[in-house]
């Protein structure tokens, strides 16, 4: 059986200043390596053969974080930007609560948190979706299929697009679903690769 383990990066400098971050390159907070290495701790008895991670610093500090403390830095790592968080075009940069008094609570809402509506010039979650599925079919799924155990260090909404995937979650669904930064999710495959245990560690 395989086992995939999915990360979403320690708090970056930008979560903790409550702004938009998307593809800017912002790195982790303090408090960021802290979960990281949190997460490293919870990750001891697991044996990874390869990992995976994005394009962007606050994902790649927070794997190698958790690389280093589990003692397996040589793995192999493959860095993409198919896993990069949704691009929130002109929100980027922009403090949360700014966002809300400029364009109004219900329509900054809609912007974060429906499906398939992007920010002017971003991506939806379906858009996000559109670009993670098709790079984990075929490059991630294939090492699963093999028996391997992976590890995804990645954003917010890379992995609820994979997230939405893996349980089969509806559109509906997938709104409702946060992944909290540093806290490794398991999902434990059987041969046909259906999931047949999921829990936060």
């Amino acid at each position: 059986m395989s086992k995939l383990v999915i990360v979403r990066h320690g708090q970056s400098q930008w979560n903790l200043e409550n702004r938009f971050t998307g593809w800017i390159d912002i790195d982790l907070s303090p408090a960021g390596e802290e979960e990281a290495r949190s997460s490293g701790e919870k990750l001891k008895n697991y044996k990874f053969d390869e990992a995976f991670t994005s394009d962007l610093k606050r994902a790649q500090r927070t794997l190698d974080i958790i690389l280093k403390e589990t003692g397996q830095s040589d793995i192999p790592v493959e860095k993409d930007k198919a896993l990069n968080e949704r691009m929130y075009g002109d929100l980027q940069g922009m403090n949360k609560d700014d966002c809300r008094q400029k364009f109004g609570d219900e329509q900054v809402k809609i912007w974060r948190r429906s499906y398939d509506t992007a920010p002017p010039n971003g991506e939806s979650l379906k858009d996000t979706a559109d670009r993670v599925l098709p790079y984990y079919f075929s490059r991630i799924e294939p090492e699963l299929r093999k028996g391997k155990n992976i590890l995804i260090s990645a954003h917010g909404n890379s992995l609820r697009a994979l997230v939405m995937h893996l349980e089969k979650l509806s559109k509906e669904e997938i709104l409702q679903t946060e992944i909290p930064t540093g806290k490794p999710k398991e999902y434990i495959f059987d041969d046909k690769l259906n999931v047949i245990e999921t829990r936060y560690l």
